[in-house]
């Protein structure tokens, strides 16, 4: 994945995160606010450090 989208995606995925964790602290769940902040964070990290799956391209043997 190129590094521009996986940048824009990074972004997206947090301002959701902080989005949803904000709702999650107005609706009374004070406990699930860091739970969801972090789980954003660890899904950017883990974007940017695991590499993409990619199937291997083999030549049918004849």
């Amino acid at each position: 994945m190129p590094h521009d989208v996986k940048a824009a995606l990074s972004l997206i995925t947090l301002l959701v995160a902080i989005g949803f964790a904000y709702w999650e602290r107005t609706a009374g769940n004070y406990h699930l606010f860091w739970f969801v902040i972090g789980f954003g964070v660890f899904a950017v990290v883990a974007m940017w450090v695991f590499p993409e799956a990619v199937g291997k391209n083999e030549k049918p043997k004849a």
